[in-house]
């Protein structure tokens, strides 16, 4: 069988996750719930992100870290081509378009250096590759990150995300873990 570019995958996979995300509308819960906080590496801070389109929520899991004690932040895209950065975020405070038009903290937030980073995807494999939106934000902005500090990434998905191999390109940064509503898989 001929391996798929990451465009048709990107196509055929967004499909996918739509129709997970309408056939387990308890999928982020449950998620949250399956982490084993003893098996992630001690964190400070740590960010998650607003979902859009179909994307598993991370706000139920985001609350379950938040009671470590640990400081939250989300993602804001400053521009549309450099990488992502990040910012204390907190329920009380209202959220402003970034440059993209998400929803992120606004210029007067503190910026924060996450030591973990709920990431979205696309899809997954077992080895830790994740096939993102296409434009390569995530990549830059883990690279960027793990040049300053050790931060570690958990990718959050449906299990029917996931794929046998996705083709890797060196700029590909890896998860350390994926959690979906049924498992939590550790990256050797």
């Amino acid at each position: 069988m001929k391996t798929l570019d990451k465009t048709t995958l990107r196509v055929l996979l967004r499909q996918v996750r739509r129709g997970l995300a309408a056939g387990t509308p308890d999928a982020a819960a449950r998620a949250a719930l399956r982490l084993p906080l003893d098996r992630l590496p001690a964190f400070r801070t740590f960010a998650g992100y607003q979902p859009t389109g179909s994307e598993m929520d991370p706000r139920p899991l985001m609350r379950r870290l938040s009671e470590t004690g640990a400081a939250a932040a989300l993602p804001v895209a400053e521009s549309r081509d450099a990488p992502l950065a990040f910012r204390a975020w907190d329920d009380e405070r209202p959220l402003e378009p970034d440059a993209f038009g998400i929803p992120a903290p606004p210029p007067g937030a503190a910026p924060v250096l996450p030591d973990l980073v709920i990431a979205p995807l696309l899809a997954f494999d077992r080895r830790g590759h994740r096939l993102g939106q296409g434009a390569g934000h995530y990549d830059r902005t883990l690279a960027n990150l793990r040049a300053v500090q050790p931060v570690f990434v958990l990718g959050l998905a449906y299990s029917g995300q996931e794929v046998e191999e996705l083709p890797a390109e060196p700029h590909d940064e890896r998860l350390d873990a994926i959690l979906t509503e049924t498992d939590y898989i550790e990256v050797g």
